[in-house]
């Protein structure tokens, strides 16, 4: 796969629903990479252009990775049930 073309499934802002993302497409089995603008990144900027987070899969994996986005966003992956440790 080093030779494969990776395109943008996905652009947030923040590096946590980048990191959610990742972690969810990762569970399927696909590789994934992050791009964050190099300012953004150094300065710890969660917001605005430079707070911008690219999510990278190989070609070969769109179509899966954008239906795991999708769910994402469409709320799939929420629970109804609060859960807390502290009861």
């Amino acid at each position: 796969m080093t030779n494969s073309k990776w395109e943008i499934v996905a652009e947030v802002y923040g590096d946590l629903e980048a990191e959610i993302i990742r972690g969810l497409l990762q569970a399927e089995g696909i590789p994934v990479t992050l791009s964050k603008e190099g300012a953004g990144q150094a300065l710890g900027l969660q917001v605005g252009k430079m707070g911008e987070v690219q999510v990278l899969v190989p070609t070969e994996n769109m179509d899966k990775s954008r239906g795991i986005v999708d769910d994402y966003f469409t709320g799939k992956f929420d629970t109804d049930e609060e859960t807390s440790t502290f009861e």
